[in-house]
């Protein structure tokens, strides 16, 4: 039996760690729940969720990423009020901080469809839909995952990042949205291990600082759409 409800749940500002292990306790869940069922022959509905967050000024490695792209040392960090951390996700590095919109989905992909491809392209047109609301083109970029604009130009820049995790169809970890963003802060790094292309936000974009609320919302809005789910 599918479940296409999705308990969602805007925890605010807080910091990386502990967002990764709350993520990782709801993911552990569901996984144990299809366990349960396979072991049982039963067909228990499994549970899905997505996360919106700000987190402070963190920077994040993928299993796959180079630390040679964090370019600061553990003092630099600290100066700047940043902390570091290893993950588990996909990609490379990328950097988290206030004014950007931080969403994990822990889903079942058994309960919409078993596609990772389908799934970050679906996470990717959600954020494209959010920002044509306000007049921005948001563009894939061939082998690059996440969101630029003006691909194939010398002004090629990145609005935001993607990077997921998955076992047994479950995932986790998700996408940023630069929203309010300093901007500054990618200055620190390569972001996502790609030299040459910039990173932007949607403030810098329009010359506007933007309500983070609203963003969130149409993201929601769009995101239901897709997947076709319900929020409960």
């Amino acid at each position: 039996m599918k479940n296409k409800q999705v308990t969602f749940q805007n925890i605010g500002k807080k910091g990386y760690k502990e967002s990764w292990d709350y993520q990782d306790s709801l993911f552990q869940e569901i996984i144990q729940s299809k366990m349960n069922n396979r072991k049982n022959n039963t067909h228990t509905p499994t549970k899905n969720h997505l996360l919106f967050v700000e987190h402070p000024h963190v920077y994040t490695l993928g299993k796959s990423g180079d630390l040679s792209n964090l370019l600061l040392n553990k003092k630099q960090l600290e100066a700047k009020g940043a902390t570091f951390y290893k993950s588990n996700r996909g990609g490379d590095i990328t950097y988290h901080g206030p004014g950007q919109i931080v969403g994990y989905p822990i889903l079942d992909l058994d309960n919409f469809f078993t596609d990772i491809h389908k799934y970050l392209r679906f996470l990717e047109e959600a954020v494209i839909l959010t920002l044509a609301e306000y007049g921005i083109k948001g563009e894939r970029s061939n082998g690059e995952t996440g969101v630029w604009l003006e691909v194939d130009t010398p002004f090629a820049r990145k609005i935001c990042a993607l990077g997921v995790r998955s076992s047994r169809w479950v995932t986790m970890h998700g996408f940023a949205l630069n929203v309010n963003v300093d901007l500054g802060y990618f200055d620190n790094i390569v972001p996502c291990g790609i030299r040459g292309k910039s990173v932007t936000s949607i403030q810098s974009e329009l010359g506007k600082k933007i309500e983070m609320k609203e963003v969130q919302e149409k993201l929601l809005k769009h995101l239901g759409i897709l997947f076709e789910w319900t929020i409960g």
